[in-house]
């Protein structure tokens, strides 16, 4: 069977806005978090979410789910990191705590969302806990494999492995998604909605594709910088003020980007439609041509698959 796209897709929410949720704590540039509205009355909604890891990610997906309608008082998280701790519960009253284990207790979802060199040590401190209520548990770290968790929460537990990325703090994440046999329908679609919450979701049928969603979304937006990032210093080599060649190149990467997702057309169709025969883009692609793009691209993600593939290994 084929991968299947959930409903919860830019092209079902295009007409809905972005809204800011607020300064993320303190990083080299100061991080805006967006959100979408998390859930309609009509979804699934877990009694009591835990959040295990309160970073950048997970206060995203937690900001989207207390504006769609989750009261507060049903997400708790677990973060380590006092002023963190501090800024969960300001900016949206949710109950906080310095250990996974008081997080976790009484969860019927648990969002793990820490780093995969120590989700092993996590997984340890919140097993006791697990097997005889046996929550869902959704994974958003990368290379971790289902298996893995299985072992590491020593129970045959409901597990969703997923692989978000960066633009989720804007609203806009990719996120690829596999459930074990254990998951059932209902539990599936708490997954889809928590994860949903921040941009579209994608099911899988197979794990090991994990390791090419990876590749495609959750590296691909390094890929866009830097083509925008070779677009601008172009531009400035061609003489515009590099202020002037950053606005524009970011426009449009944000303008293609949006006609993708809102006209629906292939890629191919809209690159013709744009693409006059002896212009300046023919010319420009015709250099790209030349220069095996296609070759290059396919070589990236082929490695950054493979490399995905040694680090799940890594953390066996």
């Amino acid at each position: 069977m084929g991968d299947r796209i959930c409903a919860r897709s830019p092209v079902a929410h295009r007409v809905r806005s972005y809204q800011a949720i607020g300064a993320l704590y303190p990083l080299p540039a100061r991080v805006v978090c967006c959100y979408r509205r998390a859930m309609t009355p009509s979804e699934p909604r877990a009694s009591h979410i835990a959040f295990i890891g309160g970073g950048n990610m997970a206060r995203c997906l937690i900001g989207a789910l207390v504006h769609g309608g989750t009261p507060p008082a049903a997400i708790a998280v677990a973060e380590p990191h006092p002023e963190l701790r501090a800024a969960l519960a300001r900016d949206f009253g949710v109950a906080v705590h310095d250990g996974p284990a008081a997080a976790a207790a009484g969860a019927d979802v648990l969002v793990l969302a820490v780093k995969p060199q120590i989700m092993k040590t996590v997984c340890a401190e919140l097993a006791a806990g697990l097997a005889s209520r046996r929550p869902l548990v959704i994974s958003i770290a990368a290379g971790i494999r289902i298996a893995q968790l299985r072992d590491w929460l020593g129970a045959d537990l409901p597990i969703v492995r997923s692989m978000p990325n960066t633009p989720a703090l804007v609203g806009a994440g990719a996120t690829g998604l596999i459930a074990n046999d254990t998951t059932s329908p209902e539990q599936r679609a708490q997954a889809e909605a928590i994860l949903g919450a921040a941009g579209m979701t994608a099911w899988l049928e197979r794990e090991d594709l994990m390791d090419t969603v990876t590749a495609l979304s959750g590296s691909g937006p390094a890929y866009f910088f830097l083509l925008v990032e070779a677009l601008e210093d172009a531009a400035v080599a061609q003489g515009l003020p590099r202020e002037t060649a950053r606005a524009l190149a970011t426009q449009t990467c944000l303008g293609a980007g949006r006609m993708l997702v809102e006209n629906g057309e292939p890629p191919t169709v809209l690159r013709e439609r744009v693409t006059s025969p002896g212009g300046t883009t023919a010319a420009a692609l015709q250099t790209f041509i030349d220069g095996h793009l296609r070759d290059l691209v396919a070589s990236a993600v082929e490695a950054a698959t493979r490399r995905g593939r040694e680090l799940s290994e890594q953390y066996s």
